[in-house]
């Protein structure tokens, strides 16, 4: 595979900028190492995890991946840091055992103080303040934490995440579009004291190849996909959801706080709701805004995952899902989707300037 160089792609040594986010109860071990393995770079959701499931994922993971015991693992791992902070000792745990494990990065997102866990992780990295050291990665979407993130945390890279991504994220955030290049010139222009300015990768409603191109073209190092990926087969999503996701549209994804409520699941910070699947019995946000109550959408929901009707489950989607049609192994998707990146990119580099 014809590699396309990025400051990304260099950090982590992988041939490809795109990828995979770490979604809960999406993206475990399997799928993660699969895009590893095909070039780009995989994440794996851990935060909620038990410290015997974690354990297990990531002795999975080595295997999957051949790595010998001791060794590097090229994938990273994901937290929400709003979950550490409800079990300070229990996130404490997961990421000594992260870090023992030796991923080459760590994924956080959510939270009041992202500041303290991303200074936990280095005093627990025995390669801190080396080129071995794991890679921290923040994933936000205003100015004011990016300014944060460059100046107090001196993280490595920083997710924009733009209103088009599905599953949960910041309700008043802008489109990817936008989105990227503010926060791009934010960075660029926070920097002091000659120190390294973190990379930067956009994610929101990414579904193909040329959208991929198009981020990169906007200043983006790499690029997060997650809906997509969950069409494959290595993904924990079930048979149903997938061919959910394959037949729906996207005019379907929408954003709620009906979902969450619906499944009874509070305590996301502020600010923080979801995008997923519209459907005729749940999600419906039309229903929900009108004044049906919360009772009656949760009996709803219970309802359909009892019967496995998955018309009446809640499928997180960003806005791209009208452009993916197939189901397909994760390694051939990573591929599929570097090869129309790369396209893209050849057909950019013949444009010229006329006088």
């Amino acid at each position: 595979m014809q590699s396309v160089q990025t400051d990304f792609t260099k950090l982590l040594g992988v041939k490809s900028p795109i990828v995979v986010a770490p979604m809960t109860f999406a993206c475990g071990a399997a799928l993660a190492t699969q895009v590893s393995l095909a070039g780009g770079f995989g994440f794996m959701a851990a935060g909620h995890l038990s410290p015997d499931d974690l354990s297990s994922e990531l002795i999975l993971a080595r295997s999957l991946l051949g790595a010998a015991e001791g060794a590097p693992l090229c994938i990273g791992s994901g937290f929400l840091v709003f979950q550490l902070e409800k079990n300070v000792a229990q996130g404490e745990e997961l990421l000594k055992m992260t870090c023992d494990a030796q991923v080459q990065a760590i994924w956080l997102a959510f939270g009041e103080d992202i500041g303290r866990w991303v200074h936990f992780i280095r005093s627990i990295d025995p390669n801190a303040g080396t080129q071995a050291a794991i890679k921290i990665f923040v994933q936000l979407s205003t100015v004011e934490h990016v300014l944060r993130a460059v100046n107090d945390w001196k993280v490595d890279a920083i997710v924009a995440q733009g209103n088009e991504a599905g599953g949960h994220g910041l309700s008043t955030s802008l489109p990817i579009i936008t989105l990227l290049p503010l926060l791009k010139r934010t960075i660029e222009t926070a920097g002091s004291g000659g120190q390294p300015l973190p990379l930067l990768l956009g994610a929101g409603g990414v579904a193909t190849g040329e959208q991929v191109a198009s981020l990169l073209a906007l200043g983006a190092t790499g690029v997060v996909i997650g809906t997509r990926f969950c069409l494959c087969p290595e993904s924990l999503c079930t048979g149903k959801q997938r061919e959910v996701l394959v037949e729906a549209k996207s005019s379907e994804s929408v954003r709620s706080m009906a979902f969450d409520l619906a499944m009874n699941r509070p305590g996301w910070p502020q600010g923080i709701d979801g995008r997923a699947l519209r459907n005729i019995y749940l999600g419906n946000v039309i229903d929900y805004e009108s004044g049906v109550g919360i009772n009656t959408l949760r009996s709803r929901y219970k309802g359909g995952v009892k019967i496995g009707d998955p018309a009446r489950e809640i499928v997180w989607a960003g806005s791209g899902v009208g452009l993916m049609k197939s189901i397909k192994p994760a390694q051939e998707t990573l591929r599929e989707l570097h090869e129309e990146c790369l396209i893209s990119l050849m057909k950019l580099s013949t444009f010229t300037l006329k006088q």
